[in-house]
């Protein structure tokens, strides 16, 4: 007996929020992240909670790349994870500061690298939307120039400098398994072809 092919009916996306939320109770803060628990209703009737992480600046992340071809990865171990990674240079962008500002910030401050041009990349990437708010915003530099880093007292950074093709490499077989890294670089992958 052969079974009927299954369809699926185009609906509208819904523009109206399905979602109630009854009450909201912080459960934690730091200067970076707010962990709230909301009492909801979901979309089908029943109460329930959801908690959500609230980040205070907005996650942003660069890719140098010199004339040669070259990039430059930040290595760090990550605490969360318990396990070295490699990425690019990242940061925090706070409310009032323009993240391409900050992408050339961090750039400099993580490496010592100076961009005469921040290109924008991938905007507003939502990281994790099921659990926290968190947005990434990934740039381009470009026109480099070089000098002393002054990575923030809790990092302990290590710099490499790397074909921008082994960087995307280590995308894709897994050796970098940051998020943004592996979107930004994934990204310039594409548009070389």
């Amino acid at each position: 007996m052969e079974s009927a092919p299954m369809s699926h009916p185009q609906e509208a996306a819904p523009e109206i929020n399905p979602w109630t939320t009854l009450s909201t109770r912080e459960g934690y803060a730091n200067p970076w992240i707010r962990v709230r628990e909301d009492q909801v209703i979901n979309p089908n009737g029943g109460r329930g909670i959801y908690g959500v992480v609230e980040y205070k600046n907005r996650a942003v992340g660069v890719v140098p790349l010199d004339d040669e071809g070259y990039t430059w990865l930040v290595g760090q171990w990550r605490y969360c994870h318990d396990s070295y990674e490699w990425e690019i240079p990242e940061g925090g962008c706070p409310p009032g500061e323009e993240t391409a500002d900050c992408a050339r910030r961090e750039l400099l401050e993580e490496t010592g690298i100076h961009a005469e041009i921040i290109d924008p990349l991938l905007l507003g990437l939502q990281l994790s939307n099921s659990t926290t708010n968190e947005v990434c915003d990934l740039f381009v530099a470009r026109g480099l120039s070089f000098g002393e880093a002054a990575p923030d007292e809790t990092e302990k950074l290590h710099v490499k400098r790397l074909p921008l093709t082994e960087a995307i490499a280590m995308a894709r077989d897994g050796r970098i398994k940051d998020s943004p890294s592996v979107l930004a670089l994934l990204c310039l992958a594409g548009r070389m072809g």
